[in-house]
């Protein structure tokens, strides 16, 4: 099957999540891609450290494997002017640079998008910032959470007393896959004009997009939702549910699924009821409906309650611990995960594929995530410095 991107060359001088992350996607649908990281490595290299040092300094994390794999690794000093001419050197040569950099420091390096632009005039500059680039927050830097907490996400997860944000970096994940698909377009694009483009994302527009439902529905009505933890508010029975040897979380939706439910749980006559008719309604009285669900489900294994509702046609998980997501063996038939080997892991990591399947593309991982500046003689090479040039970064703490 065919690389999609095969021809596409990407520099990713981003960190953490958002940047790296957008630059692994486009390396799965087949770009080449290049990672600049310090001389120390990038602080996402580390993050939740499969081994550590004899002397206790955490090594390569759980987040490299996720968002290292297929790269190349070039390890530079940019705070030095040989540093800057090698990275304007690789920049004008890329199809794609992305940096989740702030804009100060993107001007100082001299990829701010005018720069670039006269840098490179066909090149696409994708760049994320927590708050954009306009605005009383535009000089801030923050994070997932940051994004999670001002979206009102975190307010609605939890309670009034207690805001709860989601374990899962969302946000991040969420403006990394904008990232790539904004790529994608400006890619398309430049196929038609010649022209390259500046692709914005930040992590707020992401996390105000993921909630603007609600966000809706409190511009035009007024309504004030407080957080409610896992109970949702506009449908019920949904929330999570203690069986006798776990829990599993349910969500119903729906005229008809709601009849199956109630049929279920031995309540038909909640059907006929004024204040179970339509979704919003029964939100409205989810206290006394999951109060119904936990009391038929409360006598019942994990398995049994499953088996019954599956059976009713009403959608139901089990809350998994990680070993048991891992071990799951829907996952396991889904093919979710490639068991990716690092040098110095006592053992390979799963590391999630793409999670797109096409019927005549390839995706899959191609290589491991990189150790740090593995390649940069190599690509240093490849733009024309000789060994000696090299040998000279070396010598004065370049590379």
């Amino acid at each position: 099957m065919d690389r999609l991107l095969k021809d596409i060359r990407v520099l990713d001088i981003g960190r953490y999540v958002a940047g790296p992350y957008a630059a692994t996607i486009l390396g799965y649908l087949g770009a080449q891609v290049i990672r600049v990281e310090k001389r120390s490595g990038g602080e996402d290299r580390y993050i939740a450290p499969l081994t550590t040092t004899p002397d206790g300094r955490p090594e390569e994390g759980g987040l490299f494997m996720q968002t290292g794999c297929g790269k190349q690794s070039l390890a530079l000093d940019l705070s030095k002017p040989a540093g800057l001419e090698i990275l304007h050197r690789l920049a004008g040569r890329a199809d794609v640079v992305i940096a989740n950099l702030p804009s100060q420091f993107l001007k100082k390096i001299g990829l701010d998008r005018d720069n670039f632009n006269r840098l490179n005039p066909r090149g696409i500059l994708v760049t994320q910032t927590c708050f954009g680039t306009r605005g009383p927050d535009s000089h801030k830097g923050g994070f997932d959470g940051v994004a999670q907490a001002m979206s009102g996400a975190m307010y609605l997860t939890g309670t009034p007393e207690h805001p709860v944000k989601a374990g899962a970096p969302y946000v991040d994940f969420s403006t990394a896959v904008f990232s790539a698909m904004g790529t994608l377009a400006a890619l398309m694009n430049r196929e038609k004009t010649g022209e390259g483009q500046h692709v914005e994302t930040s992590l707020l527009g992401t996390a105000l997009a993921a909630m603007n439902s609600h966000l809706a529905e409190q511009a035009v009505t007024q309504r004030d939702r407080a957080g409610t933890g896992n109970r949702v508010q506009t449908s019920a029975p949904s929330d999570v549910f203690r069986t006798r040897d776990g829990h599993i979380l349910v969500h119903t939706v729906g005229d008809g699924m709601f009849k199956r439910w109630a049929d279920l749980v031995g309540r038909p006559d909640l059907v006929d009821l004024p204040q179970c008719r339509g979704d919003q309604n029964r939100g409205d009285h989810r206290d006394v409906l999951c109060g119904i669900m936990a009391d038929w489900i409360g006598d019942k294994t994990t398995k049994e309650a499953l088996g019954a509702l599956e059976n009713a046609g009403v959608p139901s998980g089990p809350v998994l611990t990680l070993q048991e997501a891992l071990d799951n063996p829907q996952a396991a038939a889904m093919d979710v995960f490639e068991w990716v080997n690092l040098p110095g892991n006592p053992k390979p990591a799963p590391v999630a594929k793409l999670p797109v399947r096409f019927s005549s593309l390839n995706t899959e991982i191609t290589d491991r995530p990189p150790l740090l500046g593995e390649h940069t003689h190599s690509i240093l090479k490849s733009i024309g410095y000789t060994d000696s040039d090299i040998e000279t970064f070396k010598e004065k703490r370049i590379i």
